[in-house]
């Protein structure tokens, strides 16, 4: 079993909160993660089950009595009555020991309706954790830190690790879902075939009632050959042929499953009026995004114009991953203004501001980062800049700018 870089920030959680909330897109890894608590005392049940489900829904306080605590509840967000009960018994505990800690972990792979039940009724007890897919890092077994501009370690890792232009379409056409890691039989077209189909039987039908799932299936197909780029309402709207508060409320289905996620624009009151203000749309694995694409091989993808789309999509989530993994909230923008400059990825952090473009190329020169400079009479202080590509070896751009291997994420 590969191990997961975030269930350090299970344990500490544990440690510092009653309850923990861990949220993700459909296996990711979730219940196989906490599952593992069941050896240091932890009961299991999971809202899959029927009988367990309607027992939750219609008497949640007899459900609970029936799985005291320390218990895991898995996909909570199917009876969502259960917080009420929950946040009762958390807060009779604590009349009786302040330090009640490591009560409950419950997983649930809706976000946005889990955080509307937390935000009601269990604000402040609640430790919530995002699990990515796999990362790089995660399927070499070697450690994963936060993504450091530092040429030094960034050369280092890459050379324990390099990633040929081959390995890396393979890496994103084959995506970061574990069970394709764990079963080497699993073809990758049937897992992500019935992927989708349970995605959008269960998650999708529980949320909203679409009479068109077809449609909604093409709209996720239009939606990955546009990994990386701008989110257009209305342009997406004409080529569905749906108007566009469907389109707006499909796109917040998709949030809420972590299918998708969106990258903010950069603003800062000195380039507000000349920037782009719509959010960028990413997938959150490549190889979902790939198949729904119809780039069903590394070559075909590597050969298509969206393989620039889908190498800055792989950087981007790995990263992110690295961040998340480490429990830090990504503070992630990008850049694009009235006049094309653009800035693939701008991270603050810590009051800095870093500028990094994501490439697939090897050799680049100062004017392929001719956006930085937009950024250069930022309130921020300005950071470490690099190019994030295909090279084997670090080398300078410019003063502050060095290209970085993908490799050494």
């Amino acid at each position: 079993m590969i191990a997961r870089t975030i269930l350090k920030q299970v344990e500490l959680s544990l440690k510092t909160k009653p309850v923990t909330l861990i949220t993700g897109a459909r296996q990711v890894g979730k219940s196989t993660l906490v599952q593992g608590f069941m050896e240091k005392g932890f009961s299991y049940v999971s809202l899959d089950n029927i009988r367990e489900r309607e027992t939750a829904r219609k008497d949640p306080e007899m459900f609970l009595s029936l799985h005291p605590w320390p218990l895991i509840i898995d996909e909570v967000q199917k009876a969502p009555e259960l917080f009420d009960a929950l946040e009762a018994i958390v807060n009779a505990e604590k009349m009786k020991n302040p330090d009640n800690y490591g009560m409950y972990i419950l997983t649930g792979s809706q976000m946005y309706r889990l955080m509307n039940h937390v935000s009601e009724s269990m604000a402040g007890r609640v430790s919530i954790i995002h699990m990515a897919p796999l990362s790089r890092n995660e399927i070499l077994g070697r450690e994963e830190p936060v993504f450091s501009f530092d040429p030094k370690i960034a050369n280092c890792r890459a050379k324990a690790n390099p990633l040929s232009a081959k390995q890396l379409f393979e890496n994103i056409v084959t995506g970061f879902y574990p069970e394709l890691y764990r079963n080497p039989l699993l073809k990758r077209e049937k897992f992500y075939s019935d992927y989708v189909s349970t995605y959008i039987e269960r998650d999708v039908s529980d949320m909203v009632h679409i009479k068109d799932k077809f449609a909604f299936l093409n709209f996720m197909e239009l939606l990955a050959s546009i990994t990386g780029e701008e989110l257009v309402y209305d342009k997406l709207s004409k080529v569905v042929g749906v108007d566009m508060k469907t389109i707006k409320s499909w796109i917040s289905i998709l949030l809420a499953g972590d299918i998708i996620y969106l990258l903010p624009p950069y603003n800062e009151l000195s380039i507000a009026k000349r920037i782009v203000k719509r959010p960028k749309i990413y997938f959150s694995d490549t190889g979902l995004a790939a198949y729904l694409a119809k780039m069903n091989s590394p070559e075909a993808l590597s050969s298509s114009m969206l393989s620039g789309r889908f190498v800055e999509t792989y950087i981007v989530n790995e990263i992110r991953k690295s961040y998340l993994n480490n429990g830090l909230e990504p503070n992630f923008y990008y850049y694009r203004d009235n006049n094309q400059n653009e800035i693939d990825l701008v991270i603050v952090e810590n009051g800095i501001v870093h500028r990094v473009e994501c490439k697939s190329g090897v050799r680049f020169s100062s004017s392929d980062i001719k956006g930085f400079k937009q950024l250069d009479g930022s309130s921020y202080k300005l950071g470490e800049g690099a190019i994030v590509c295909n090279t084997d070896v670090v080398y300078p751009v410019e003063k502050g700018v060095f290209a970085l291997p993908i490799a050494g994420i």
